[in-house]
């Protein structure tokens, strides 16, 4: 395990039956309290995403802004945001997907992604797969191509990396469960 791995693992809180009673959740709250910690992150997602051609990042509403941004001024491109269906204030294109009990939509500014932009979409933590694949849609349907995807936490038991592959196989999480 790598130094900032401990690090991370230190600090990411578990809380137990959050949302609902048999979760156990992964807290970050933590981790934002400590800005040396929050540098090393942004570090070691670049440091990791250095030999990728990335003209943008596509960040997952809300958590996925956390590091997305930073991450994007680190590597000199744009920031484009993935939000809930309704948030932003212009044209868009939307995503619906399913959910285990129902369903969800997410949705960028049509004119984010250029055809032929190279962009990773990018969140805090790596489930089920379905937010970040509804991202990889969007961008796909704006003519951009998927340069990977990176995330803060896998939870591998929940398999969401099996989904990513049909749009690349350059998958970064940090730490994993």
């Amino acid at each position: 395990m790598s130094a900032l791995q401990q690090r991370l693992e230190a600090a990411i809180r578990a809380v137990p039956d959050f949302p609902k009673p048999g979760i156990l959740f992964r807290d970050i709250t933590p981790v934002l309290e400590d800005p040396l910690l929050c540098r090393a992150i942004t570090e070691g997602f670049r440091e990791r995403l250095q030999d990728v051609p990335i003209d943008a990042i596509a960040g997952i509403e809300s958590r996925g802004f956390l590091f997305g941004m930073p991450l994007a001024l680190a590597l000199g491109v744009p920031f484009l945001t993935v939000r809930k269906k309704g948030k932003l204030p212009w044209r868009t294109v939307s995503h619906k997907y399913d959910l285990e009990y129902g369903s969800a939509e997410v949705e960028m500014h049509i004119d984010s992604v250029k055809p032929g932009m190279r962009v990773l979409v990018h969140d805090d933590l790596l489930a089920t797969g379905g937010t970040a694949t509804a991202a990889a849609e969007l961008v796909r349907m704006q003519g951009g191509t998927l340069a990977g995807f990176s995330f803060l936490i896998e939870l591998s038991f929940l398999h969401g990396m099996r989904k990513l592959e049909s749009y690349n196989t350059k998958v970064v999480t940090l730490l994993t469960y």
